[in-house]
């Protein structure tokens, strides 16, 4: 027999013309994730990418593999009926801020309560964008756009938070152009066992250029951004000068200097990705008064959805035995017109 062909981020390139604004950080994702496929020993036949409406639901046709380009919001549910219809499938949600968020939110929070071995990729820039640049659920407060040229009004809508309260089960977050770093979430995503949900910090250089520069500058990343990491003190700052210490009477998290005031590393809290109270804590720091977290927010794996429904199918044909859609029709109430 011959030895299978090892597939490379060529094989999962197709022919089509990619069209993204020149800088958008969609295209440094698709290079991540079709550098990554190879390495997920899934052959490429099974692997299906779902996406809704926006910039970043273009991505199936820039994917050789199969896929799905719905409509507005309906990304997960469509996927959902993929992964029942076949579950050996490796089912992708590619989504936006404003389609999974907003018109999607309800679609999305189903697929993450039920637990849908889905693995769902939110691209978060923090606007419209192939709409012309209107506010979306998580732009911040002030943001000016054709839909709010006063500035927006509205609290914006923590994506990480809204997953963990939909009760997610793996909650992640990622920047765009940090490959190495969003390869391995992606990696840890798609090896959990039910919904996987990660945030992916996109840039979008004509309607919201920058936003997220404070977390992605190399100068100053070391104090904006928490690289997460489970089992181990959560350090950050030149020199993991910094951390995060649990204040016991507020119990609320707070950022301390090492050294300062007699604090050493044992005062530093410890990440455990397993602890939904302390998720649910990380994924609600905002700047500038604490550094962004990135890296597996919350992981607790639990019977998948599809799994369930499928178990349930066996046990429901050896109650009942070989379905008969004849004597179905005859079954329950019925009557003679």
């Amino acid at each position: 027999m011959n030895a299978p062909i090892k597939l490379t981020a060529k094989d999962y390139a197709t022919d089509q013309e990619v069209r993204w604004c020149p800088g958008c950080g969609d295209y440094a994702i698709l290079k991540a994730i079709q550098k990554l496929m190879p390495e997920l020993d899934v052959p490429k036949e099974n692997s299906v990418f779902v996406s809704g409406i926006g910039c970043s639901s273009r991505f199936p046709y820039y994917m050789n593999t199969f896929g799905f380009h719905t409509i507005h919001g309906r990304a997960p549910s469509v996927a959902t009926g993929v992964k029942l219809a076949n579950p050996e499938l490796d089912v992708w949600v590619v989504t936006g801020d404003g389609d999974g968020l907003s018109i999607g939110g309800n679609h999305m929070m189903h697929a993450l309560r039920r637990n849908v071995d889905l693995n769902i990729l939110l691209f978060n820039n923090e606007i419209y964008g192939l709409t012309k640049g209107q506010y979306s659920p998580t732009s911040q407060v002030g943001t000016k756009s054709p839909s709010t040229p006063d500035g927006s009004v509205d609290l914006p809508l923590t994506p990480c938070t809204f997953a963990i309260g939909a009760g997610a089960r793996f909650v992640a977050r990622s920047i765009d152009t940090e490959m190495k770093h969003l390869t391995s979430q992606l990696t840890k995503a798609h090896a959990h066992k039910g919904a996987s949900f990660v945030e992916i910090l996109q840039n979008c250089p004509v309607y919201n250029d920058g936003i997220f520069d404070h977390v992605k500058d190399k100068k100053t990343s070391a104090d904006t951004r928490l690289v997460l990491e489970n089992g181990k003190p959560m350090l950050f700052g030149t020199d993991n000068s910094k951390g995060l210490r649990l204040n016991t009477a507020n119990l609320t998290l707070e950022v301390v200097t090492l050294g300062e005031e007699g604090v050493t590393e044992s005062d530093i809290m410890v990440h455990d990705e397993t602890n939904k109270v302390l998720a649910q804590m990380l994924s609600e720091l905002k700047s500038p008064d604490y550094p962004l977290p990135v890296g597996v927010i919350y992981q607790a794996p639990a019977p998948a959805y599809v799994t369930d429904v499928y178990n349930q199918r066996i046990k429901v044909r050896e109650a009942k035995g070989a379905a008969d859609v004849n004597a179905l029709l005859q079954s329950g109430h019925t009557w003679t017109v």
